[in-house]
């Protein structure tokens, strides 16, 4: 399978994920306009956490983006970087985990280790990658950041 079209498999993954968490940012909305209760899991964080832990997030996301573009570009060994520093176990103390992981509940807790863990993982297929130019255990990988991502912004909500 050639990199462009992998490439492109990648771009759609983004743009459903994406969608998937707008979609839970605005809520799905029903006939009349009404968006249904939030059934996440309400966390409350101390104010300057809260701030924190969302900056943070949104490094995440953007991380996450500089890695699709250095995957469509082929820069496996850079999107590997991008992981291991900004997302994976490493960057833990650039985060602040060890502050914030004691107001999580533990299934918030297990979620973010499953992301940090994933995205190490993914770090070293994307280099593995880079050695055998097959990308779809790195393409399969980064999904699974994706899928942590999703899967905890589905369950919980932070203020």
């Amino acid at each position: 399978m050639s990199r462009s079209i992998l490439a492109a498999g990648l771009a759609g993954a983004l743009i459903l994920a994406a969608g998937s968490a707008l979609a839970q940012h605005h809520g799905h909305h029903g006939r009349d306009g009404s968006a249904p209760p939030d059934s996440r899991e309400l966390i409350r964080f101390p104010e300057p956490l809260v701030a924190h832990t969302l900056a943070n997030m949104r490094d995440h996301l953007a991380a996450l983006q500089e890695i699709s573009e250095a995957l469509a570009g082929g820069r496996t060994d850079q999107a590997a970087k991008i992981a291991e520093e900004r997302l994976g176990m490493s960057s833990l103390p650039r985060h602040g985990a060890h502050d914030v992981a004691k107001f999580m509940p533990q299934g918030m807790r297990d979620a973010g280790t499953a992301m940090h863990r994933a995205a190490s993982r993914f770090a070293i297929e994307a280099q593995n990658a880079g050695a055998t130019g097959d990308l779809k255990p790195a393409l399969g990988a980064f999904g699974q950041v994706l899928g942590t991502c999703v899967g905890c912004h589905a369950g919980y909500r932070l203020r």
